[in-house]
């Protein structure tokens, strides 16, 4: 059974810093790209971040310099480093793993998702 399993998040001021981890098991993700996608109400899940396993990294626009994924690939665990986090951070934080390959934007090619976690930040 293929977990996806989110800690971190909260509430923070504007300029704060927050660091969501995620730990990914049940099959082998070698072949998977792990993401972070983030939601707000009444929206569709937005991709913010995915890393590879070979090392390649990608950010949507508003957060390059700001945000850093990292991926641990002995111990299947990602990470989102958040700094000088804005208001328009505010949304809920979801991990996901897609197949190499496919549209790692697009939230129709993740195959697995966590639960997510809420991240506030206030001005």
């Amino acid at each position: 059974q293929v977990q996806l399993v989110e800690s971190g998040g909260g509430s923070v001021q504007a300029g704060d810093s927050l660091r969501l981890s995620c730990a990914a098991s049940g099959r082998p993700f070698g072949y998977y790209f792990l993401a972070w996608f983030r939601q707000t109400p009444g929206e569709e899940r937005q991709f913010v971040a995915a890393a590879w396993s070979a090392g390649a990294r990608e950010y949507t626009d508003s957060v390059k310099g700001r945000f850093t994924i990292s991926r641990d690939n002995t111990k299947n665990t990602v990470s989102l480093q958040m700094n000088s986090l804005k208001p328009e951070d505010t949304a809920v934080y979801y991990c996901a793993a897609g197949q190499v390959g496919r549209e790692y934007r697009i939230s129709g090619s993740i195959d697995y998702w966590g639960q997510g976690t809420q991240v506030t930040v206030s001005s």
